[in-house]
């Protein structure tokens, strides 16, 4: 079951170029997207009228798709402008086009009820597109439910396990606390772990100091697009950085992670990891960004295993900890979000 009525995150900008058609599937919704000819993002349903031929096999003619079974051209609105033999094209043929915005970087898509597609509703990612910040686009599929995946974010005490020599690093991660908080659009989670006797593995050997560091956590996952926003980083310990001073050797970080339904077994996952130190150090960005492809296949390689036992097993009987407070918190929200926008009564399951 997905929440239709947001912008969701349907390809990077760089994905669809040039005359190209990129297939794609959205909360079970198969579509098409490409570009005009002033260079603007247009996605329409990936089903020809007629004999419901992909349009993604088909031909892009200007700022319109030609069907290449029988000829049919639908335009961007989703109208079918030419019916080959004819003047005017048999009545009934239109097609779905969906509302766009491309905004940091990212083409964004309203998968519900079109006449609520407010451009103001997509989600502040401008640190994926700030010159002040440095990252690298990047994208990853996953055989799994894209609730599985919300709940490893909204779990950061995984990280000690899963990411020991990546990640994470620290048995401390495990043992916080964190602060949760549920916010207008989701859930906050804030996590600090003051006085680690080292930085992360993932940051050695590119790090900007020496010494014991206080490291933080402080993320919001929104329910609207499954975006998640998260300030993170390490400074010299005693610094201030738990009273919001941000010294010039602390490494700051603004990761972007957005998960998008493919459907209910598939997810599409579109990621950034921003750094706002040494911007200029392309190599360093690309090492930055390889090492978190490293940590998040870890993730995937869990998730997907996590996803198989259920598939077999269902979820009944499934345990939980003190660690799932945040998770269980934004199943609950994100399940009333699901039930108000298809007239449900609220389920009470804790989780979801």
């Amino acid at each position: 079951m997905f929440l239709r009525n947001a912008w969701y995150a349907g390809a990077w900008g760089h994905e669809v170029e040039g005359d190209k058609l990129l297939p794609r599937k959205l909360l079970g919704d198969a579509v098409v997207f490409y570009r005009k000819s002033d260079g603007s993002a247009a996605v329409l349903r990936d089903r020809c009228s007629h004999r419901f031929a992909p349009l993604s096999i088909g031909r892009k003619e200007g700022d319109c798709v030609r069907c290449m079974y029988h000829g049919l051209v639908f335009d961007a609105d989703g109208v079918c402008v030419e019916e080959p033999g004819k003047s005017r094209p048999s009545p009934n043929l239109d097609i779905r086009a969906y509302p766009v915005v491309e905004r940091w970087k990212l083409i964004w898509v309203w998968m519900g009820d079109p006449a609520l597609a407010d451009p103001d509703l997509v989600p502040d990612c401008h640190f994926q597109d700030d010159p002040a910040w440095a990252s690298i686009p990047a994208y990853i599929h996953y055989d799994a439910d894209y609730r599985l995946i919300l709940d490893n974010l909204m779990d950061f005490s995984h990280l000690t396990f899963v990411h020991e020599n990546t990640l994470g690093g620290s048995a401390t991660i495990a043992a916080t606390r964190p602060k949760i908080e549920q916010t207008d659009g989701g859930v906050r989670i804030t996590r600090w772990y003051p006085g680690e006797p080292e930085i992360a593995p993932y940051l050695r050997g590119v790090e900007t100091f020496q010494g014991p560091i206080d490291r933080w956590n402080i993320y919001e996952l929104q329910i609207a697009g499954n975006v998640f926003l998260m300030d993170s980083g390490s400074a010299p310990a005693g610094t201030g950085a738990p009273e919001g001073v941000r010294v010039p050797q602390a490494m700051q970080f603004r990761a972007t992670q957005i998960v998008t339904p493919e459907d209910e077994h598939h997810s599409h996952f579109f990621w950034t990891y921003a750094h706002n130190f040494d911007i200029s150090n392309a190599d360093l960005t690309r090492k930055l960004a390889a090492r978190l492809t490293t940590g998040f296949q870890e993730d995937k390689d869990m998730i997907e295993a996590q996803q198989k036992v259920i598939d077999e097993y269902g979820e009944d009987g499934m345990g939980y900890i003190f660690a799932d407070n945040g998770l269980a918190l934004f199943r609950r929200l994100l399940r009333a979000r699901i039930d108000a926008e298809q007239g449900q009564a609220p389920k009470l399951a804790a989780a979801g």
